[in-house]
């Protein structure tokens, strides 16, 4: 179990706030009611998913007092603690991708999903794209075709083309591109990986307890943000980094873990680092 625990952690998380969105849309509970791009929690505290309410605002509508909040409530959160935790234990999608990368590893299907290189950039020129679309179509572009938006309020409200977009998604990862749709082309991915990079939730990796099995490297979805692993003891800073904790949940060296990191930057010199706050 020691091995799948942020695993089966991530999927209680992922499936509890599928049934609290059930729930509240059906049977009036006041926990979360809504979908993933604007809710409220207990009823009163809206919750806005920041990159939707930007696509709005470059489309020319006029943003609702609530909105904004909610905006400014998940900015706030992804961006000072939980980093692109959104991607790992909220987004449904991810539960579609990591059954492709399950079944990639099973199979050995790594060597086909190779040959197709995109850069991992491509997700950031989504984005650019997105706003640019926003602005001369009027309307929020990528929340028009989302499939995080379509797999969501299928689950929620009925599949409809929610099922196209999970056989698409499942089978672009699996053929065509190994994490190819989280880890190369998903704006919302980039967009969180932009606003997280300060986070203060952070892997950190132990240089002299590493003895270099490279399982953390296997199963990560954005191993590039592993360089440091078996060379020097340093934490993740990268903001594509989703948190997902599989990583740690693979290393036999107990090497990596979660752990606090506050800096505190006066005049470039103090920094606080809590590494008695680890919490792996």
């Amino acid at each position: 179990m020691k091995h799948y625990a942020y695993l089966i952690s991530r999927r209680i998380v992922q499936v509890a706030i599928i049934l609290l969105f059930i729930a509240g849309n059906y049977y009036g509970w006041k926990i979360l009611a809504g979908n993933l791009s604007t809710s409220f929690l207990f009823g009163t505290i809206p919750l806005s998913d920041p990159y939707a309410v930007l696509q709005m605002f470059v489309a020319g509508a006029v943003i609702s007092s609530n909105l904004l909040i909610g905006a400014v409530i998940i900015t706030l959160f992804y961006g000072v603690i939980g980093g692109r935790a959104f991607c790992s234990w909220v987004c449904p999608v991810n539960i579609i991708t990591d059954a492709a990368n399950w079944t990639r590893r099973k199979f050995g299907f790594d060597m086909i999903a190779k040959k197709t290189p995109i850069s991992r950039n491509t997700r950031y020129w989504v984005i650019a794209v997105s706003f640019i679309l926003s602005y001369f179509l009027g309307l929020a572009a990528f929340e028009f075709i989302s499939p995080i938006s379509m797999v969501h309020r299928g689950l929620v409200f009925g599949m409809g083309f929610g099922w196209a977009a999970i056989v698409i998604i499942y089978l672009f990862d699996l053929f065509v591109l190994k994490n190819g749709w989280c880890g190369h082309i998903c704006p919302l991915g980039g967009f969180y990986s932009i606003i997280g990079k300060f986070r203060i939730l952070k892997v950190k990796h132990d240089s002299e307890a590493c003895t270099a099995c490279m399982k953390c490297k296997v199963v990560c979805p954005e191993n590039q943000v592993l360089h440091m692993i078996a060379k020097e003891s340093l934490p993740v800073l990268s903001g594509e980094c989703t948190n997902c904790g599989r990583c740690i949940d693979v290393c036999d060296d107990n090497a990596l873990g979660f752990f606090l990191k506050i800096e505190i930057n006066k005049k470039g010199e103090k920094n606080n680092e809590k590494n008695n706050e680890s919490i792996a």
